[in-house]
């Protein structure tokens, strides 16, 4: 049998994981027909189908996830080992892919990124919003970001935030025909703004913690935000009760314009840390990149 060789698998690869011939061809700079021509004498040459396609999808057959699986991760260390040769360099340079939750990316690697880009302007960065917890791996990115207990095993995580802790507020104005919860099954009674996260698989139940003694709690509302910036704004105009992370709200509490409740059911957890994978070699660029991120309590 012919050895396929390198180009045949970079374009079945970029289909297998787009899903897709008509994403595929701009990563590599190729036709949809000439791209969908390789992969088919690919296929011929190997004597097995590794795509099924139809009018409306693409998707690996079994024999497909098995080269995807295996072959793909080898191709990423190929390029990650090709992005360390920057090392060589003067100055750190390449881009760098971060996926993170709207809360991270807003209190941690925003005000990061401000003071680093403009030390090393031929870094490049490339920063997702997603409450999802993507695999940074299938998805080729070079880092994540989640709290401390979602990190995976396999991963190098690094701290890259202090402990935090949840807040459940009000506006005056909600609370001027209402009265303040004193327990977390007391919520049920009240109008809550909730969000639905993906890594739940649907509506989020609002935990808390006192005295080792856990609980989660279904709220119920009128509004289902998936934002805290929407979360705040429906809370300040007194639509209902939020939870939220408590640094967000600190300047409102101290202002009067939000009532906190519950706050001895709030226990502290582990802050947001970076994670990547520990058989991928950092590049100078991510090597920076940790250090400013890096938590110095």
């Amino acid at each position: 049998m012919p050895r396929p060789n390198v180009n045949d698998l970079l374009a079945f690869l970029a289909v297998a994981r787009e899903r897709s011939f008509t994403r595929a061809p701009a990563q590599l700079g190729v036709s949809q027909s000439a791209l969908s021509h390789t992969v088919r004498g690919l296929e011929e040459r190997l004597g097995l189908r590794l795509l099924t396609r139809t009018t409306r999808s693409v998707a690996p057959t079994q024999a497909g996830e098995r080269l995807l699986r295996n072959v793909g991760p080898r191709f990423d260390e190929i390029d990650a080992e090709l992005s360390a040769l920057t090392e060589l360099r003067e100055k750190p340079a390449g881009t760098i892919r971060i996926t993170a939750g709207e809360h991270a990316a807003q209190t941690i690697l925003w005000p990061a990124l401000a003071r680093l880009l403009p030390r090393y302007p031929d870094i490049k960065v490339e920063l997702i919003v997603d409450y999802g917890l993507t695999d940074i791996v299938a998805e080729r990115y070079d880092a994540g970001v989640r709290l401390g207990e979602q990190v995976a095993k396999d991963m190098i995580a690094v701290r890259i935030g202090p402990d935090m802790r949840m807040a459940v507020v009000g506006a005056p104005a909600y609370f001027a025909a209402r009265s303040k919860p004193k327990q977390p099954q007391d919520l049920t009674e009240h109008n809550c703004i909730n969000i639905r996260l993906p890594t739940y698989g649907g509506i989020y139940a609002w935990e808390s913690e006192k005295r080792g003694r856990a609980m989660k709690v279904r709220v119920d509302g009128q509004l289902v935000l998936n934002t805290s910036a929407l979360r705040m704004n429906a809370v300040l105009a007194g639509l209902g009760l939020a939870y939220v992370p408590e640094n967000i709200v600190k300047r409102e509490l101290a202002d009067g314009r939000l009532i906190r409740v519950l706050a001895d059911w709030c226990a502290p957890f582990s802050g947001y840390h970076l994670y990547y994978p520990s058989r991928r070699q950092p590049t100078p660029a991510f090597a920076v990149l940790v250090d400013v991120l890096r938590y110095r309590r």
